[in-house]
């Protein structure tokens, strides 16, 4: 579709779109599992095939977002390149040898009156994701629906609107291949913020929203959706090191859990430092950052370390930076590290560097956020690098899906009784 105008009636529009969604939707989850499969290839070979336009287009994009003065970080969300766009194919064809979570059957049992129950995993129905400047989760998102048997309504960032429409294009491609209904994965055609409110009272048409975006969005999302979510709201991730920690290991890890990528949800804002390790090892940690141009706020112990480090403040415990900046503090073993994350974590991602599995398991075992790690980076809080192809999302509410969103997740499940002739007595 083309960018429609502002004169054009958004409900009105929100509601064919819902209903063609509905439609193709259960066309879909009839669909064979060799069909979906050749739709996500095709949509691959299409990415590829198109990479020039795909460039083009998002070139025009970043320009118009620098001109928007977007952050640094926004604007890496935004950005494409040949890298970017390869991993988004082989992320297509990755879900593609995923096995097809619909018509699983998930447990089965019979009954001493003869009744076999069995329960099976069916789709969800309508998908609407909502997201903001990254431009891949177009594909992501379509891709992982397509798979799981759902349909879809993306709905992407005003500065992303026209590298979208591309690739929306391309997994169009594949779909037509297939023989599949082009509606399963339907792009909202405006950058007007009204379809975004229409989106969240579209109870019946759309079964479950999935927002992708910064605080503000999903606040937005949270407070006005009558229709159910997968959300977090914020990644305020920790990374904890513990005395028992490998120096080598941990000076590795913390480096990349900040800064492989500042602005994604899965990297580390907070470092927890247990001042059993020594003033060495807080130094060590501290100066990797600072020389890799990464911003440091800490407590006095840490600023102590260095005269380049900035004092916290309360709030900066409490902020997903999603730039170069962290806080670092100092802490009385696990415990206490615990307790700053049960105070400060926004339930996402947390990791412990140590080489005593006791005080691993204690911390895994005990923090209470959707992803919990050992001696490993934060920024492994990725669908894709779990195995699952990609992720439409990750939730840190823990009714139906908790952590990374992939095809499984995507799924409910019903149940099947099957008798020969019983009746239930009186």
């Amino acid at each position: 579709m083309n960018e429609m105008t502002q004169t054009q009636d958004i409900p009105a529009l929100m509601h064919t779109i819902g209903l063609d969604a509905q439609a193709a939707g259960r066309a879909l989850a009839l669909a064979s599992t060799a069909a979906k499969n050749l739709a996500l290839r095709e949509g691959a070979k299409a990415i590829r095939a198109r990479k020039a336009e795909i460039i083009d287009a998002n070139n025009t994009d970043v320009i118009a977002g620098k001109a928007k003065g977007l952050t640094p970080a926004l604007i890496d969300r935004l950005v494409l390149n040949d890298e970017r766009i390869e991993s988004m194919a082989a992320g297509l064809e990755a879900i593609a040898e995923l096995a097809d979570p619909v018509g699983r059957v998930l447990s089965e049992w019979d009954r001493p009156n003869g009744l076999k129950i069995r329960r099976v995993a069916v789709p969800l129905g309508v998908i609407g994701v909502i997201y903001e400047s990254r431009p891949n989760v177009t594909a992501d998102a379509g891709a992982l629906c397509l798979k799981a048997g759902n349909a879809v309504i993306l709905r992407g960032g005003s500065e992303s609107f026209l590298s979208s429409g591309v690739i929306h294009s391309c997994l169009v491609d594949g779909l037509k291949a297939a023989n599949l209904p082009a509606q399963a994965i339907q792009r909202v055609p405006t950058r007007d913020r009204a379809a975004v409110g229409e989106m969240l009272t579209m109870v019946g048409l759309i079964d479950v929203i999935v927002p992708r975006g910064g605080k503000s969005l999903i606040e937005r999302v949270t407070a006005e959706s009558k229709v159910p979510l997968f959300k977090h709201l914020e990644g305020i991730c920790h990374t904890y090191v513990d005395k028992s920690a490998d120096v080598v290991k941990a000076r590795a890890v913390v480096l990349n859990a900040k800064m492989r990528r500042t602005g994604v949800c899965g990297a580390t804002e907070t470092l927890l430092v247990d001042k059993a390790a020594g003033v060495g090892v807080l130094k060590d940690l501290v100066t990797d950052l600072l020389d890799a141009g990464c911003e440091v706020r800490g407590d006095a112990a840490t600023q102590a370390v260095d005269e380049r480090v900035f004092p916290a403040k309360d709030n900066d415990w409490d902020t997903e930076y999603l730039d170069a900046i962290i806080s670092v503090k100092v802490v009385d073993g696990v415990a206490d590290a615990m307790a700053h994350i049960a105070a400060h974590s926004s339930g996402h991602t947390e990791s412990i560097i140590a080489e005593d599995q006791a005080t691993a398991d204690t911390f895994l075992n005990t923090v209470d956020s959707a992803i919990v790690m050992h001696n490993a980076s934060t920024q492994f809080a990725d669908g894709g690098e779990f195995g699952m192809g990609a992720e439409i999302g990750i939730s840190t509410d823990k009714m139906h899906a908790r952590g990374p969103v992939g095809v499984e997740q995507l799924t409910s499940f019903k149940y099947q009784v099957i008798g020969t002739g019983q009746t239930r007595p009186s």
